[in-house]
């Protein structure tokens, strides 16, 4: 929260200490990826929209060193859970960091489709209400598995209980109102009466579920609040669910471009990241992939089988089918494919073409400069209106250092050619066929 709303100040804590024991994995849970990020970082991204970096704090454990490399660059603090002992034990860890914060937001770094709407909404609501405790709660059709939220009444937003499935009476397994795992706090409260959790059940673990009734033995004010979109509580706890989370983020990616006026042939197919930009008018052909921080501006096509990583591609551009773009630039109006490669700092000109099997690295390739066919280019400065013949290469490397090949505006080279670097081809050159150059 920002200083000049004049609101209490506000912290978020981020549970991400967790293995990924469920899912078969020894990797950190809150790393294991959806919409082309990880877990967590999706739930970061929705709390800096909420507080600043610096009061975000994300709780970490299970591979903490490779939690915190990993989304470290978000600018978030971190606090170390060692051992992992529940939710509740997790807060215990983070006393410290809050202590001057008057409020603080819980997040489950596993659950990526919580939005910042919702987040704002269950702040606003605890502030407004100075509650000890609130917790989000959502509507399920089907609540197996879910603790259930008992209201001291139909109209109230006081909870009586939280009551966990395998303790449920009939009757309140009928209950659809479920706890989420969401909660907002009262700093004061909550550190004043934490140690009054307590570790008898199977897992031996302090729950953060039971300061609800710690809370209200102590008679503090306890409420729910409820999601208007029951799936953003969703989290992943098994690799199904992983996939259905990842299918659910891009399906709506994909209806959110298409709303800003891209054309997506056949969207289930199609793998697009959260962060990818598309223009109007671009049309995406079925079996694309497009991931990290792609950019594509409008009137491009993109055929199908192709894969755009971390590319920056202007308006105009056709990409034909099973072209392959990792940290490539493509000017306006530059012709792709079928089955070129462009690896990272390879940059394409305006109306230029790169076409059948012709790979790319480190490349500048000027405006309607030509290499169409079976072709290597690789640490490469390449003028305007060059033609590059079939079966081209420039040899960069002496099987110790790379070096560079220099060809300047309007070259012809001839078919099957072979550039030896370090070598430079002046102005208006001619190479002909199956010739070696070399300084």
């Amino acid at each position: 929260m920002s200083e000049k709303s004049h609101k209490p100040r506000t912290a978020i804590a981020i549970m991400a200490a967790g293995k990924g024991t469920r899912l078969k994995s020894k990797h950190p849970k809150v790393l294991h990826e959806v919409g082309g990020k990880p877990l967590l970082a999706h739930v970061i991204a929705s709390a800096r929209k909420v507080a600043a970096a610096e009061d975000i704090y994300a709780i970490i454990g299970h591979e903490a060193d490779l939690v915190q490399r990993t989304v470290g660059d978000t600018g978030i603090r971190f606090v170390r859970q060692e051992p992992q002992r529940g939710t509740g034990h997790a807060l215990m860890c983070a006393a410290k960091a809050l202590a001057n914060y008057e409020t603080v937001i819980v997040l489950s770094g596993d659950a990526p489709l919580i939005s910042s709407a919702t987040i704002q909404k269950l702040c606003d609501f605890h502030e407004r209400n100075r509650a000890a405790m609130t917790l989000l709660s959502a509507h399920l059709e089907n609540p197996t598995g879910y603790g259930r939220v008992l209201r001291s009444g139909s109209k109230s937003n006081d909870v009586k209980a939280i009551v966990e499935e395998k303790s449920c009476t009939p009757a309140q397994r009928k209950i659809r109102e479920i706890n989420s795992g969401f909660y907002a706090f009262s700093v004061q409260a909550l550190f004043a009466h934490i140690e009054e959790l307590k570790t008898d059940n199977p897992h031996g673990e302090y729950y953060l579920t039971d300061m609800a009734a710690v809370l209200r033995r102590a008679k503090k004010r306890v409420l729910a609040v409820q999601t208007e979109n029951p799936s953003e509580i969703l989290g992943s706890n098994t690799r199904a669910e992983l996939v259905e989370l990842d299918q659910k983020m891009r399906m709506e990616k994909c209806r959110e471009l298409m709303a800003d006026g891209v054309t997506i042939f056949n969207p289930a197919s199609c793998v697009i990241d959260s962060e990818v930009e598309i223009g109007a008018d671009t049309t995406i052909e079925p079996f694309v992939q497009l991931l990290g921080k792609t950019r594509i501006g409008s009137d491009c096509r993109i055929r199908s089988y192709s894969v755009v990583q971390n590319s920056q591609i202007a308006d105009s551009v056709m990409i034909r089918p099973g072209c392959v773009l990792d940290g490539a630039r493509v000017e306006t109006g530059a012709v792709l494919g079928p089955y070129s490669h462009l690896r990272p700092g390879s940059e394409i000109g305006e109306g230029a073409h790169v076409g059948n099997f012709v790979e790319t690295k480190k490349v500048k390739l000027g405006k309607k400069s030509k290499a169409n066919h079976l072709t290597y280019l690789g640490d490469a400065e390449i003028g305007e209106g060059v033609n590059i013949g079939a079966g081209t290469i420039t040899c960069n490397y002496d099987g110790v250092h790379k070096h560079t090949t220099v060809i300047e505006d309007g070259v012809f080279v001839g078919s099957d050619s072979t550039l030896v670097a370090p070598v430079k081809l002046g102005k208006g050159s001619y190479v002909g066929a199956a010739s070696c150059s070399r300084l």
